[in-house]
């Protein structure tokens, strides 16, 4: 007959195995979950400053005037002119043309996902993902 001690130890170990075959699939589920939620986050402030960017240009705004626009309006994640692109390239369209304004973002995740997912046996996941989102106006 086995004594309880031996009992407990044996499960202990067993647990202990079965913890470690599932941390990393945990932990792979709760990095995807938090990288989902931030870039969504991203995406909604790129979509909202383009749309903003072309009500700018849409009230006849400046080129400066729609690029201000679309910086102050996402959160931060716009800041240098290069990401954000206009068309027509004048900014100076007559009523009933439209604006177009486009925002390039690169967002980054912030968990070593990438890293777990090719521990677990994935070739490649790349770390930075490209977000674009475009908003069209007519010039009123």
């Amino acid at each position: 007959m086995k004594t309880p001690s031996k009992t407990r130890q044996r499960s202990s170990g067993q647990a202990l195995v079965e913890m470690a075959l599932v941390l990393p699939i945990l932990f792979v589920m709760v990095f995807a979950i938090l990288d989902f939620g931030l870039g969504l986050r991203a995406w909604i402030s790129i979509t909202n400053s383009a749309r903003e960017g072309a009500r700018v240009g849409a009230v006849r705004g400046t080129c400066d005037a729609i690029m201000d626009r679309v910086k102050a309006t996402s959160g931060g994640l716009v800041t240098d002119d290069d990401q954000i692109t206009i068309t027509p390239a004048t900014c100076d369209g007559a009523a009933g043309s439209s604006v177009i304004v486009t925002v390039n973002y690169d967002y980054d995740l912030i968990t070593p996902l990438g890293g777990m997912l090719k521990f677990l046996g994935a070739s490649t996941f790349p770390s930075t993902f490209n977000i674009e989102s475009s908003s069209d106006m007519r010039v009123e």
